[in-house]
């Protein structure tokens, strides 16, 4: 990897361990590096994905979540007649490869498979960034 993927996945690590949501880690640290900085509207609309929706637990993983708000702040559409068949098929593909990473897009079934402790979610966070800046 290169010294800007680093860059960005210490700067994911860092808001994490620093109290963000893995989905506003993801989406701050991603967000900056292609963006130069992430629009505030952005970062709020990613706190609710916090904890797989909310906190429950039982949705869609924050770090899931939060790469496809960049995908689709950076690669979406702006008007129904623009074809996005391409871009669905990116974001398909990172679900895809996210599951494959951690054997499901759920956020309690992921957050299971890493080792009981504070801020248990931080590898997935890392992860789930590096996978993301390789599919970009």
């Amino acid at each position: 990897m290169s010294n800007a993927t680093d860059a960005v996945l210490a700067h994911a690590r860092t808001l994490y361990l620093a109290g963000h949501h893995c989905s506003e880690a993801t989406v701050i640290a991603v967000g900056d590096h292609l963006m130069g900085k992430t629009p505030e509207v952005l970062i709020r609309a990613s706190n609710p994905f916090g904890g797989g929706l909310g906190g429950c637990r039982q949705e869609l993983c924050g770090v899931l979540a939060g790469a496809a708000l960049i995908l689709g702040a950076t690669r979406g559409r702006l008007e129904p007649t623009e074809d996005d068949k391409a871009f669905y098929e990116l974001v398909c593909r990172y679900r895809e490869r996210f599951i494959e990473e951690f054997g499901s897009a759920q956020c309690e079934a992921v957050r299971n498979t890493m080792p009981e402790k504070d801020k248990r979610c931080g590898p997935v966070v890392e992860r789930g960034v590096r996978l993301l800046l390789e599919m970009l």
